[in-house]
């Protein structure tokens, strides 16, 4: 995937700071909610339009893990996630990424293969111990 450049700009920086600080595949609101706290007057719009830029030119990662809600993530690499089917958190699984799936999948489709985004579901750890609690 190719980046693009794109002009400089200081909530744009904010907001890749942000990402690359966590692992916990934010949504676009709780970027907002955190972006808030360190400038009070970014807009919700301005977020969104951030987060899609930086997503098409590939300097991070949009995942849409239910099919509804995206999760963004900084690191580009190739690397699987895990949803909750529970309270929809998006965690890494850190497993080696299989560099032969691409190759393979290219052997036998007729499609241009570029690339694989691999998502594992189940219910998180935290989860898992609330419904132990209850």
């Amino acid at each position: 995937m190719t980046t693009k450049s794109t002009k400089y700009s200081h909530q744009r920086e904010a907001i890749i700071k942000y990402l690359e600080s966590t692992t916990n595949h934010p949504t676009a609101d709780e970027v907002y909610q955190h972006m808030r706290e360190l400038i009070p007057n970014i807009s919700l719009g301005t977020v969104y339009r951030n987060l899609s830029q930086m997503a098409a030119s590939g300097r991070i990662l949009r995942l849409t893990a239910d099919g509804k809600t995206d999760h963004f993530d900084a690191c580009t690499s190739t690397h699987y996630h895990f949803m909750c089917k529970s309270c929809g958190c998006v965690r890494d699984i850190p497993i080696a990424p299989l560099d032969s799936l691409v190759e393979d999948a290219k052997k036998v489709s007729e499609h241009v293969v570029e690339d694989v985004s691999i998502m594992f579901s189940g219910t998180c750890k935290d989860c898992l111990v609330k419904s132990v609690d209850n």
